[in-house]
């Protein structure tokens, strides 16, 4: 009898089709996936791919993404409740008066965003980019920065750059406990702390490298240190132990005291569902084509400074 797995790959080459990942995905799905990573390299890839189908195993906003880099292929996504508590931080009517009412500022939008978002931009970045991406904007010019105020704040401090924020935030990364990381160090005196930029300014403090998910996954492989607490969604760890199976890997729990800090939405996405969407050929992300082109455009000004 066939098993999903073999299923989900007979499927995949019927209907030419491509299975990008996230890495906050469960672990299960990482391992089928043709191409893993985080926001900039699965933007990347989606723009480099052949396939006739793209399943996207992430959120919407990723999959809009790839809708948007590809809007002659289809677009598949397993779950379409798969959102994200920081784009939905930034519905599109507001960030428009939000625009408007900052005249002249150039307006830079984390790739967590909606597709109308994106098409009210100037350009897009991810957290693995945009130092670049605050580097190429002229020092006379401000900025707005939207939606995630604590990369926003980081990234400000970061460069020296003076930056309008958009008060959104990342539900996953705003609740690690702060009490949980002092009982951690104080656990494992030896461990490096590898955090996020979308987390608190609170939680960075602690940390001994910040970087986006790639950059946190490739420190743990290339450190000669053997213990990591780990301050992103701990999906990241299953990539981590594969690269390492050597070195420890430590989650961090919530301010409500749960064990991990998994992101709801990446979790709905199941073997199942891709099944499922593969054969249907639903759910799709549909987007009007004048959108389409209007995000289009900061979407390519990012991935042209990202080569």
């Amino acid at each position: 009898m066939e098993s999903n797995i073999q299923k989900l790959n007979r499927l995949k080459k019927e209907r030419n089709a491509v299975i990008l990942a996230h890495y906050y995905q469960d672990s299960e799905i990482q391992d089928v996936a043709d191409f893993l990573g985080d926001s900039l390299a699965l933007a990347q890839a989606a723009k480099k791919t052949d396939a006739k189908v793209i399943l996207f195993c992430g959120v919407h906003f990723m999959a809009e993404t790839a809708k948007i880099l590809n809007p002659d292929k289809i677009v598949l996504i397993p779950d379409l409740d798969a959102g994200c508590s920081l784009a939905n931080s930034a519905p599109a009517p507001k960030f428009k008066e939000w625009v408007e009412s900052h005249p002249n500022h150039y307006v830079i939008s984390y790739i967590n965003c909606s597709a109308e978002v994106k098409a009210m931009s100037d350009i897009i970045c991810t957290s693995s980019n945009v130092d670049k991406i605050i580097a190429a904007v002229p020092k006379d010019k401000p900025i707005c920065f939207a939606p995630d105020k604590y990369l926003g704040d980081y990234i400000s401090k970061k460069t020296g750059r003076d930056m309008v924020l958009w008060n959104g935030s990342c539900q996953v990364h705003e609740i690690f406990s702060e009490t949980e990381v002092i009982n951690l160090t104080q656990q494992y005196p030896d461990a490096k702390i590898l955090a996020h930029p979308e987390c608190p300014q609170n939680l960075l403090v602690y940390a001994d490298f910040v970087g986006s998910t790639s950059a946190i996954i490739n420190q743990a492989k290339i450190s000669e240190d053997k213990q990591f607490i780990i301050l992103t969604e701990p999906g990241v760890i299953h990539q981590m132990k594969k690269n390492c199976p050597d070195k420890e890997f430590i989650p961090v729990g919530s301010i409500g005291g749960c064990a991990c800090n998994e992101c709801p939405y990446m979790r709905l996405n199941t073997i199942d569902k891709m099944i499922s969407a593969l054969e249907n050929l639903e759910p799709q992300i549909i987007l009007e084509p004048e959108l389409m082109k209007k995000a289009l455009i900061p979407l390519e000004k990012m991935l042209n400074l990202s080569n």
